[in-house]
């Protein structure tokens, strides 16, 4: 696919640009972007995500609730013990995007750079751990 085909054609109008802005700002602590990067590959409780962390149980539960509430992780129960899993990848992507152009802007030399990828080199070419495949679709209008 090409580069021009995967980019987003939403217009400044679109019905999604104040839900986009909620999105940012549920992602907008520090705590909830640990958490969601603690949750890419696994589902965890909110004892070992609060280990992970370095959070109190309790803190982790508020900033979970807050995900929960924008549907960004849900979770599964097992006896008493409630675990917590990405909804789906957008999560993880848009926090993966976001430590990257962090990266970006505070690096003078960026991991891309010292891992030899050339500009403009295809996501694909160079190790991310995000799947970069999915990262450039607009949602349906």
């Amino acid at each position: 696919m090409s580069e021009d085909a995967k980019r987003c054609t939403l217009g400044v109008d679109s019905q999604y640009v104040e839900v986009a802005a909620e999105v940012f700002s549920l992602l907008s602590d520090p705590t909830r972007i640990r958490i969601v990067l603690a949750l890419r590959d696994e589902e965890l409780s909110v004892n070992h995500l609060a280990d992970i962390v370095d959070k109190s149980p309790t803190a982790v539960s508020q900033h979970l609730a807050k995900l929960r509430w924008g549907r960004m992780v849900t979770t599964r129960q097992e006896g008493n013990r409630v675990f917590y899993r990405l909804t789906d990848e957008h999560a993880r992507n848009l926090v993966a995007e976001a430590v990257s152009q962090a990266e970006h802007a505070l690096e003078s030399r960026t991991a891309h750079e010292r891992a030899g990828v050339a500009p403009g080199a295809s996501a694909r070419s160079h190790s991310h751990s995000t799947d970069r495949t999915a990262a450039g679709r607009c949602p349906a209008r």
